[in-house]
């Protein structure tokens, strides 16, 4: 579980004032060349819904994840949608997405 930083979620403070986001189950993995790039994660939050986001450069020796975001959204059809586009622009460069 994640604490969201009013900060850093695109200027969108969440409701509930100091609540946990609760991953909702919904995710999606893309893998290049049989390596993991980026996993997507949808977590709920109030009336809120927040797209996390795990990053692993390609090309570098980095173990650990860069972390964007995170993304908040005020519904989850916002954020599936947020979710569907960027595992689409994946695939385009040539990622396996499940």
């Amino acid at each position: 579980m994640s604490d969201v930083d009013p900060g850093l979620a695109g200027g969108v403070a969440p409701t509930g004032g100091g609540g946990r986001a609760v991953d909702d189950n919904f995710s999606r993995s893309a893998r290049k060349d049989g390596r993991q790039v980026v996993t997507l994660r949808r977590l709920t939050l109030g009336n809120q819904f927040i797209v996390e986001s795990d990053v692993y450069p390609v090309g570098t020796m980095r173990v650990e994840p860069v972390r964007p975001g995170p993304y908040v959204f005020g519904s989850r059809e916002e954020a599936n949608a947020f979710i569907e586009e960027t595992t689409r622009a994946l695939e385009y460069l040539g990622c396996e997405v499940s």
